[in-house]
């Protein structure tokens, strides 16, 4: 088999490649923000090609080099996130052990895969609101899956062995359940908002005031989840390294809605539209980190050969 005579992948290639994959995902949706913010989403009328009769950019059409360019890169961006996750498919197929990093990383082109398809509807579609809203949420799946990918790397075929209780795993099951409710709020905020990707995309015809409140309100329970978790975890007693990661989330959870109360009463500039969207995608990634760790218990190093040799306390002689 022509994949036996290829060198195993080492373990910090692996890593490294999971890595990219997560920074490509989270980069490639705060640039789709900057295409919308600009007014560039139609500098590319076409699908797969910037227009009918060019591939790239061209000076000849009725439209401001700025959004073509600004269009036209992020779709480079797109081939560069989908050169990254072939990487990813193809190192995995040499790691050892595979199974479940290929699993991941197939999961991932998929949704890239898919996510050229639905880039191509969006723009097509002229960026009706929904398409925009479907085309984000689908990356902050991918920015989840990649970093599920990046966590496998530490241990490819680690079993699913719970820190947490019962009762543990459902209240971090439910905090995802509500993050993902606060995720598609806040897409259904934008897109009664201003910044519609082009000046003649007509948006959801619904107060934007009483959807930004939906996503408050949400957040505020979000937060109050997260607040139990933290007491939870507390009390049970779990490895460090689910503290850690739930203090980053915590961290980048308060960050994110200080940045959007910010935004809102600003009047939503354009900057802070970008860097509201990399927040999301930061918190959906710390919420990922946090997921993955307390999935899998942490391996126990291996016993020195002396260590398993010397007999228990009870039974030493006592002379």
């Amino acid at each position: 088999m022509l994949l036996d005579r290829l060198p195993t992948t080492p373990p910090a290639l692996m890593r490294a490649l999971g890595i990219a994959a997560v920074v490509a995902q989270a980069g490639i949706a705060v640039t789709g923000s900057v295409v919308r913010v600009t007014g560039s989403g139609l500098g590319c009328p076409a699908w797969p090609s910037c227009f009918s009769g060019s591939l790239v950019p061209d000076p000849r059409y009725n439209v401001a080099p700025l959004h073509q360019w600004v269009e036209f890169g992020n779709r480079l961006l797109g081939v560069l996130v989908t050169v990254v996750t072939i990487a990813c498919v193809l190192a995995a197929l040499r790691a050892r052990p595979r199974r479940r990093l290929v699993r991941l990383s197939v999961a991932v082109l998929a949704g890239v895969l898919a996510q050229a398809v639905l880039g191509g509807i969006t723009v097509l579609t002229g960026l009706i609101w929904w398409t925009v809203a479907a085309h984000f949420l689908v990356s902050m799946i991918l920015v989840w899956m990649a970093v599920l990918l990046s966590r496998a790397t530490a241990a490819p075929e680690a079993p699913a062995c719970p820190v947490l209780p019962r009762a543990g795993q459902a209240l971090l099951a439910l905090c995802v359940l509500v993050l993902a409710g606060l995720l598609v709020a806040g897409t259904l905020v934008t897109s009664a908002g201003p910044h519609a990707g082009d000046a003649k995309t007509p948006r959801l015809d619904l107060p934007v005031s009483s959807l930004a409140q939906l996503h408050a309100d949400l957040l505020i329970g979000f937060l109050g989840l997260l607040a139990g978790l933290g007491f939870l975890l507390r009390v049970v007693g779990v490895p460090p390294s689910v503290h850690r990661r739930y203090w980053v989330l915590v961290a980048v959870v308060v960050a994110q809605g200080v940045l959007g109360a910010a935004q809102y009463a600003l009047g939503v500039p354009e900057v802070l539209v970008s860097l509201h969207v990399l927040g999301a995608c930061l918190v959906t990634a710390a919420a990922a980190g946090l997921w993955a760790v307390t999935r899998c218990a942490p391996v126990a190093p291996p016993q020195s050969r002396r260590a398993r040799q010397q007999p228990a306390p009870a039974e030493l002689s006592t002379g």
